[in-house]
This record gives C-alpha cells, structure tokens and sequence, in this order.
C-alpha cells in the first residue's frame, strides 16, 4: 500500500489516503516518488474541470522526482535505484507513479530531488512552445505572459539559450525582479503599463512570438505586436475562452499563426520524442546555465495551501511537494 493525496467527492478538499501500489506493464517503471510538482493544472482537475485522459490514473500530478522502484519486462534502458524525474499524465501526488520508460530522464548530478520534481512540466512545456511550434531562432525576440510562472521563468531561460531577446508581463516589480534574474531584457508591469504600446516602439518593433496563456480580449493585443509571420503560443485562457473585436484583416496582412497548445493529451509517441530533444539541456542544468525556479517546498499535507496561492495569483516560480519535508 502507499500513500496518496486524494479528492473528497462533495467538498473537494484534499485528504491522505492509501491505496494500492499500481502494477506497471512491460514497457513501465515504478517509481518510489520522494517529491512532486505542484501545477495550476492540477487546481482544474481537482475542481472537474481537468480530467485524466483515458485509462491514466485520476490521481492528481504531472512530474515526479524520485528513484526507480522496478522496471518492466521490456526495459533495458533502466536500472532500479537510479534517480530520475518523469513527466506523468497522473498520479503524480503519490508516494509511487507509474509512467512509460520513456517518459523518464535522469536527475542532474547537482540537482535536488525537489527541484526535479518542479523541472518536467514547466521546461517541456516551454520546450514545445518555444522550439517546436513558435520556432524561435536566435537572434528573434520572444514575449512572454505570465512571467514569473513556473513556466513562464523556465521559458524565459530557454528562450535566453536560444539567443533570443525576451519580453515579459507580469502583475507586480516584485514578479518582474524575478523575472530580470531569470534572464528577461524588457519588464512590464501589466497594471501599470501597455505592453503593446511599448513593444511596437522603436526599440522593439515587434516580436516574432508570444507565449501566452491570457486570451480573451490579449488575443488582439498579441496580435498588434507581432511582427510579419509571427507566431502566438496560446496554452491557457485565465483571461476568457473568447475574443472581442478579432482583427481578421491584422491575421492576413501579417500571416499571423494562432498556435493552441495541450501537453497532457499528447499520444506516448510525441511526448517520448519531446523528451528526448528536450534531454540536450540536461548538461545545462548540472553547469547551472538552467535552473528551475523553485519558490518552496511542502509537505504533501499542505499542498491545498499551494493551490490557493495559485488560484490567488500569488506564485512567483515553482512549488513541490516532498514526502520527505
């Protein structure tokens, strides 16, 4: 038996539970989970907004950190007791998770078993927006909402490695200050600023992709600061399902792309192949040119805490949860 946090079907509220260590098929590992990321997306699954794809656990959590507990009958790639970290598609809030060998990498030398469990989903959602669908190359400059998100400051840092110039929104200077040490050249404050009217001046002109998990009424805003060809990365809509005012001429002028985003959903196949591109970084990590972002640490106990911080808009970076704390 293991311990897990579970969902109470009437309040919602968060609970420890035990159950059951899952079996894992040939090409699996188990992994004896010591900590785990706690992500915005786990607050929509917990309120039914979010469900596990099918046949994946319903357990909540995307990344894991911890030691591989047993290998499957077709895995050579693996031994048990290496440390590792895996992207999970759920049942990651648990003290052992199944996940596909080849969804797994190892854990930096350097690197904690905390800030593993906080590194997966973030950077490989970066990744994909960034490398595979905004094509960002160096020399280009990049707009990045959300900033000081986990996200947010792990794309920051990829877009830097790519040579590119990176701008950022968020809601306060004390985001922003995080956001300039991860690497961002231009802050702006969204309350207190038009980030339109700044980046359409002379200085900028433009960008040539924008990540962006907004929408609603940003998505005509995006618009007008792209440069020819350019490239929105939409990942979320905190800001509304739907846009006003959509500037159907500004799309074709400027051969705009509109480029929506899940991870998640992904087949096995893709996020097998994103992993594995995403693995050239794995040396910037130990050198430290990458890092991951962490903001604290709790006990799985206190994950609720986290997920109103989240709800609040209160993070600056990365939260986990260890077993351990």
């Amino acid at each position: 038996m293991m311990q897990y946090i579970a969902i109470a079907p009437d309040s919602r509220a968060l609970n420890i539970e035990h159950c059951p260590i899952p079996e894992i098929a040939a090409d699996d590992v188990l992994i004896k989970v010591s900590a785990f990321g706690v992500n915005r997306a786990d607050t929509l699954q917990r309120a039914g907004k979010y469900p596990p794809p099918p046949g994946e656990s319903d357990i909540l959590g995307l990344e894991v950190a911890g030691q591989i507990a047993a290998c499957g009958a077709q895995v050579s790639d693996w031994q048990t007791g290496q440390r590792v970290m895996a992207l999970v598609p759920g049942g990651g809030y648990a003290q052992y998770c199944r996940v596909k060998a080849c969804h797994v990498l190892p854990i930096p030398d350097g690197l904690t078993d905390d800030a593993a469990a906080g590194l997966m989903e973030v950077f490989l959602t970066a990744w994909q927006s960034l490398m595979w669908l905004g094509e960002l190359r160096q020399g280009q400059q990049v707009l990045i909402h959300a900033g000081a998100s986990g996200v947010g400051l792990a794309a920051i840092q990829l877009a830097k490695r790519a040579g590119a110039r990176v701008a950022v929104t968020a809601s306060s200077d004390a985001k922003l200050a995080v956001c300039r040490d991860a690497g961002a050249d231009l802050l702006i404050n969204y309350n207190t600023d038009d980030f339109v009217e700044i980046l359409q001046a002379d200085d900028w002109q433009g960008v040539n992709c924008i990540v962006d998990v907004v929408g609603g009424d940003y998505l005509t805003r995006n618009m007008r600061c792209l440069r020819q060809d350019g490239c929105i990365v939409q990942l979320a809509m905190l800001g509304g399902r739907f846009a006003q005012s959509f500037d159907m001429g500004l799309l074709l002028q400027r051969r705009i792309r509109i480029q929506g985003s899940t991870l998640r959903s992904r087949d096995d196949d893709y996020k097998a192949r994103l992993i594995a591109d995403f693995g050239q970084c794995l040396d910037d990590f130990r050198d430290g040119r990458l890092t991951v972002s962490l903001e604290g640490v709790v006990a799985p106990a206190c994950v609720d805490n986290v997920h109103q911080r989240m709800l609040n808009n209160q993070t600056q970076g990365k939260w986990v949860a260890s077993w351990e704390a």
